[in-house]
């Protein structure tokens, strides 16, 4: 048997009323790369969040490297050996690369209460290097890169050479195909150093390939562990959706039908637009339509997806929804835009508002009765998509930072759909949510096109793209480099080749 580094005895969480662990046991071994793989709520993020030192667990003991574990932060907890990179971004705006990097560990650059930031930022560049990520400086504002380099920079904050255990929740979802390569090798890294990883993923591919041993979790219980043996099973994904859902969720995930036709109008056109990462882009987008737009990190392709809700400037050339110019996102929602951010906790969703304010906000003057808001109206319009998404909470008036990932993604959806959106841009749209919660969402999404709604689903994820698309637009260097039809035949090689 290998070392135990980390064990988990009868751990429970509550908030309130309600349950989110229940009597759970887990045991992680040096060389393990132990995937936690379960529905969104079912407790694999609270679990690691609480052996991270995020949280404090109701009741339950842990031990860590032989040692009662209790650590009172995320920083004592990596100081002595664990470390998590999270699922939503975690960097600190209005810092530099290095000042990120190093947060909470200023006083080794300290002298005479003075900080060092050109050794600071020296050795910034030196780690940076080590993990390959050379297009990051020390002395670079954080505000200057993007939410997949940000991830990059997270990953080498979270990794020192005293490094015993790393949990990887959903990270893999937020990074390029470089940026996935990169952290690929630190788990290999750890693995051949004797280390564990705790690997947390939705992607069933992923897991299988990267773990050795996988807990499965349903509404905060363990419902199984499985071996590499049993892992390499031919039934062996569709025996995990069972223990993951409770049933069998069946193999259909992407659209069956191979009918591309859509309406003649046009609900969305760029019109030979230049502005960041972005050049002579034109494209079409029409009622009834579905268009994916995929490319590697840089590509252009979420600038592409912000421009069309008039959140990024345009430097030349115009973005019109049905002949009107769209300038602000003012202007996007006035049109009927809804705008699905990949970055969730900071654009998409607010942390600390309530379900029913998040989802009645862009909807808020269609509430209103004499120019006061109405409750009851307010009300009713949430509860009827909390409703219709299946929205896993209390009520409406719970806060949306309780709620686990897919559910965060579900309010997203919502708040378009009740204000009625006729356009809606999808940017990485299923990142972070559980197999059965990616079934409802395509869908929907199926469902979308059926009513005549025009969709651009912006994605890093081929088979998404590739299952869904009437059209897939392949950008690369901040163009468009080739555009497909939907067909029975495409296959993800066909559309990776013009990417790189």
């Amino acid at each position: 048997m290998s070392e135990v580094l980390l064990e988990v005895k009868g751990m429970c969480k509550n908030y309130g009323p309600i349950t989110a662990l229940k009597n759970v046991n887990l045991t992680v071994c040096r060389g393990q790369v132990h995937g936690l793989v379960g529905e969104n709520g079912s407790g694999k993020s609270t679990i690691t969040s609480i052996a991270a030192g995020m949280q404090p667990r109701t009741s339950g003991q842990m031990t860590f490297l032989g040692k009662e574990w209790n650590p009172s932060s995320m920083i004592e907890a990596q100081r002595n050996g664990f470390s998590m990179i999270l699922q939503e971004a975690n960097t600190i705006p209005g810092c530099t690369v290095a000042e990120n990097l190093f947060a909470g560990k200023e006083n080794e650059f300290s002298k005479f209460s003075l900080v060092q930031k050109r050794r600071m930022n020296r050795e910034a560049d030196e780690i940076l290097d080590r993990f390959g990520i050379h297009h990051m400086r020390g002395k670079d504002p954080i505000d200057r890169f993007g939410f997949e380099d940000r991830k990059l920079l997270e990953i080498a904050r979270a990794v020192t050479e005293d490094t015993q255990i790393l949990v990887v929740d959903e990270t893999t979802t937020a990074l390029s195909l470089e940026g996935r390569d990169i952290l690929y090798k630190v788990v290999d890294d750890m693995v051949a150093n004797n280390k564990a990883v705790i690997f947390i993923s939705h992607d069933m591919d992923e897991i299988m390939e990267r773990c050795n041993i996988l807990t499965v979790l349903r509404d905060g219980e363990i419902r199984g562990t499985i071996t590499k043996e049993e892992m390499e099973a031919p039934d062996a994904v569709r025996t995990i959706r069972q223990l993951m859902v409770g049933r069998d969720i069946g193999e259909k995930m992407y659209r069956t039908d191979f009918d591309a036709s859509c309406s003649d109008d046009v609900a969305l056109e760029f019109e030979h637009v230049t502005g960041p990462n972005v050049k002579d882009f034109s494209l079409q987008l029409h009622r009834g339509e579905i268009v994916g737009i995929g490319g590697l990190s840089g590509c252009g392709m979420h600038e592409v997806g912000r421009m069309a809700f008039g959140m990024e400037e345009v430097d030349k050339g115009h973005v019109r929804s049905n002949g009107k110019e769209v300038l602000s996102a003012k202007d996007a929602v006035a049109r009927k835009i809804g705008y699905i951010s990949k970055n969730r906790d900071t654009e998409a969703v607010i942390l600390q508002g309530s379900i029913e304010s998040n989802i009645n906000l862009p909807s808020l003057s269609d509430l209103t009765v004499g120019g006061i808001l109405s409750p009851r109206k307010k009300k009713k319009l949430s509860n009827e998509h909390i409703d219709l998404l299946e929205i896993k909470c209390r009520n409406g008036n719970q806060w949306v930072s309780t709620l686990s990932g897919g559910n965060k993604q579900k309010v997203s959806f919502a708040k378009w759909i009740a204000k009625g959106a006729e356009i809606i841009i999808m940017d990485c749209p299923t990142r972070g949510v559980d197999i059965g919660v990616k079934q409802a969402m395509y869908g929907l999404i199926d469902q979308m096109k059926q009513e005549g709604k025009a969709i651009l689903m912006i994605s890093e994820e081929m088979s998404e793209l590739i299952g869904m698309s009437d059209r897939l637009i392949v950008m690369k260097d901040s163009k468009i480099a080739k555009e497909f039809k939907r067909s029975a035949s495409l296959s993800e090689t066909d559309v990776i080749e013009y990417m790189i």
